[in-house]
């Protein structure tokens, strides 16, 4: 990391209070009668009316409006297992964009404990105060387990943001990406690097949306997952393809995609050059992508280029979904995230980047020109348009896939 940047980060964290988020009240005490309603005697008459009745939290408290973030550090970004506490400014940092881009109250909860059962008994019992939670930073496989259990015990929303933020996007961007290329998502060949929580959520769900499992070729540490390799868990078994394929130079070989969720400096030219006509390439390895996107464009001019870097266009970054997600979900109250509320955030925010931004809207994006094409097949982060698309298109799916307890609010306009 440059020094000016190391030194920037550490200050902006540090100054002018330690942390990035705080806790501001709503309601007014200033007075002795404020405060005998906040506390006793007052607070007595919504504790027991929501003794009564549960769902009325929602009414006297902020569980509607409030998430959890919660990891145990075991996967801290690209730094491996540093350990709960030193995960903790990454859960801050969520927490800051929960309330940036959608308005939802987040607040980081760091559990100190690497065993499965024992993480979800301890979120389980704390998941009451909490209108959803998102996961973070949970090393594979576990987190597989601990977000399928956790969904089963819960009955609000539990979401694996490493897993399913990056694939709404990843798929997002992939669909306009196609397109542009004039393939489609049936027929692609796809070539993923990379057989981690975010690398099978990615393939689950474009197969979703449409891509053959025939046509998936993943790759771990080994090469490439095929039947009968042993030692596959149940979570990368899914992906083991009949094929003779077993090199990522085999697999690359005449693909229309590659989607790399693995390591810096992965896929050569020699590779890319092999791939088919007008290929697309999701290289998003942080901060050092499997291949650095001057060398793509100089070794080929048909391909289409992702990152997950904001330094070079068509970013995918986790920031366009899980925040409108979440919203979507609270406003109807959905009991879970489920695939059809997924695919309707991909088709959302793939839809988003084909409109056109007007002068203002280039402005809150910082940028001059944004035309949908080779270099703009994402929507930026910073598009004030995300939060009235996507936030909709899920609450919509909540309801009409029967989680939502709320029916479709009328004229549902989500505003910060």
């Amino acid at each position: 990391m440059p020094k000016d940047l190391k030194r920037d980060a550490l200050a902006y964290h540090a100054e002018p209070v330690p942390g990035k988020i705080s806790i501001e009240l709503t309601k007014p005490a200033e007075t002795l009668g404020d405060l005998a309603l906040a506390y006793s005697p007052g607070v007595a008459e919504p504790c027991r009316e929501i003794a009564r009745e549960p769902d009325l939290a929602y009414q006297y408290t902020g569980k509607g409006n409030l998430v959890a973030v919660i990891s145990n550090g075991t996967a801290v970004l690209g730094l491996g297992n540093l350990g709960a506490l030193a995960g903790k400014p990454v859960m801050e940092g969520k927490a800051l964009l929960f309330k940036r881009f959608a308005g939802i109250n987040a607040i980081d909860i760091e559990v100190d404990v690497e065993d499965t059962e024992a993480f979800i008994t301890t979120v389980s019992h704390i998941a009451c105060t909490f209108g959803g939670i998102n996961l973070e930073d949970i090393k594979a496989p576990e987190c597989f387990e601990i977000e399928s259990a956790l969904i089963e015990q819960c009955d609000i929303p539990v979401f694996h943001d490493d897993q399913h933020g990056t694939a709404i996007v990843t798929a997002a961007g992939l669909i306009n990406a196609l397109k542009i290329q004039d393939k489609c998502m049936e027929d692609a060949i796809i070539t993923c690097l990379g057989a981690g929580s975010a690398a099978i959520a990615c393939m689950r769900l474009l197969v979703s949306m449409g891509a053959r499992r025939k046509n998936i070729f993943m790759l771990d540490r080994r090469g490439v997952i095929y039947e009968g390799r042993e030692g596959l868990n149940v979570y990368k078994e899914e992906f083991a393809n009949h094929t003779d394929k077993r090199t990522l130079t085999d697999a690359i070989d005449g693909a229309d995609v590659f989607i790399g969720l693995s390591g810096a400096d992965l896929l050569t030219a020699e590779m890319l050059l092999s791939m088919a006509e007008r290929p697309v390439v999701f290289a998003c390895s942080n901060p050092d992508p499997e291949i650095k996107p001057e060398l793509a464009l100089a070794t080929r001019d048909d391909l289409i280029i992702a990152t997950g870097r904001s330094d070079y266009p068509n970013q995918v970054n986790n920031v366009l979904g899980f925040p409108f997600i979440f919203r979507g979900a609270l406003d109807v109250r959905a009991r879970r995230i489920n695939e059809e509320m997924k695919v309707a955030a991909v088709l959302a925010l793939s839809a988003l980047a084909r409109e056109p931004l007007s002068a203002d809207m280039l402005a809150a994006c910082e940028q001059d020109v944004l035309e949908f094409g080779r270099d703009y097949i994402i929507p930026s982060p910073l598009d004030p348009r995300l939060l009235t698309h996507i936030a909709p298109a899920v609450a919509r799916a909540a309801v009409d896939s029967g989680v939502a307890r709320l029916p479709y609010p009328a004229n549902y306009h989500p505003t910060l």
